[in-house]
């Protein structure tokens, strides 16, 4: 991609409530995530965790706001936007009646589920029964996960979904932190069998791929694009692909649902809100202050320091048909 001048970051400066016309502009289009992070509490030591860094992991067990101050902030800085709600944390399921008192609440929004997976088979009817999508993290095989996650874990997660199956109408998605340098298209291609849905990211650590192991990543990856190409009968549901190729063939769609900005949200459509309330554009910056974007408590927002900048050269970089100028 093209070099781009860099962004400079600040501090807000203000807690007021900002104007609705304010709010607005900091979620371009109509459409906005609020990813609530019902705990910072895990019950896992994932070896790679994003919310290691800053002492963010545990710092924050319960949600400090109230019912109400989340309702007078979605009625004076998000009216008028279609709003999906994705339960985030920590582990999110540790904290299942934060989640039950939020779906009652708002019985109109549509829900998704971030979770490790190991405490699915206990969550409640109501809840399961809410979720349009689970997002369950796994690491690749039994092997590569447990590697990660800890002895046992793939299996229990397995056993977990199997049980939930008949009790959920949403779809599930294997959610991939692709990290480890032995990974096969095999093992990432059987999960498509499993799940409903393939997603997968890559670490934020640019040391963690050397030269060798992105060339085996690269190979990987020409597989998938081979088999989601050679299928005419069905769709090799790898999100990522499936979003770059919607974005060539249909960049109106990309218009109506986000103004353009389909790849990582973290900068315009999704907001991250915190157990005491404060927002953040991506979760793997908590630590930071000057990310803060907005409060729930306080009931204000503001634009993320990360949104593109107008001045980025991004119309002429050949790689903006698929990031669209926001991959931030």
């Amino acid at each position: 991609m093209s070099n781009a001048q860099p962004i400079s970051l600040h501090r807000p400066t203000r807690s007021a409530p900002i104007a609705c016309e304010q709010a607005h502009a900091a979620i371009p289009g109509h459409r906005v995530e609020l990813q609530l992070l019902t705990t910072l509490r895990c019950n896992l030591k994932c070896t790679y965790c994003s919310l290691g860094v800053g002492e963010v992991l545990g710092s924050q067990k319960h949600v400090d706001y109230s019912l109400e101050q989340l309702a007078q902030f979605i009625d004076s800085q998000l009216a008028g936007y279609e709003t999906y709600v994705t339960f985030y944390g920590g582990e999110p399921t540790l904290n299942t009646q934060y989640m039950q008192e939020v779906i009652a609440r708002f019985p109109n929004f549509r829900y998704q589920l971030q979770t490790n997976g190991t405490l699915l088979d206990g969550l409640p009817d109501a809840v399961l029964a809410r979720m349009s999508n689970y997002l369950i993290s796994v690491d690749g095989g039994e092997r590569t996960t447990d590697g990660y996650r800890g002895r046992g874990i793939y299996r229990q997660v397995m056993k977990n979904l199997a049980a939930i199956r008949p009790r959920i109408a949403g779809t599930v998605t294997a959610r991939v932190t692709w990290s480890h340098p032995e990974i096969s298209f095999e093992e990432l291609d059987h999960l498509t069998e499993v799940f409903d849905y393939l997603y997968f990211q890559f670490v934020a650590d640019r040391g963690a791929y050397p030269a060798e192991g992105m060339a085996k990543r690269k190979a990987i990856l020409a597989q998938m694009i081979a088999k989601f190409f050679r299928h005419t009968d069905r769709l090799y549901p790898i999100v990522p692909i499936m979003g770059m190729v919607r974005n060539k063939v249909m960049p109106s769609k990309a218009q109506e649902l986000y103004q353009g900005k389909t790849q990582c949200r973290a900068s315009t459509h999704i907001l991250n809100v915190m157990p005491d309330g404060r927002i953040f554009p991506c979760p793997d910056l908590l630590y930071l202050p000057e990310m803060q974007q907005g409060s729930v408590v306080e009931n204000w927002l503001r634009a993320s320091p990360l949104q593109p900048d107008p001045a980025m050269p991004c119309g002429e970089c050949a790689a903006y048909g698929f990031c669209r100028g926001n991959a931030a």
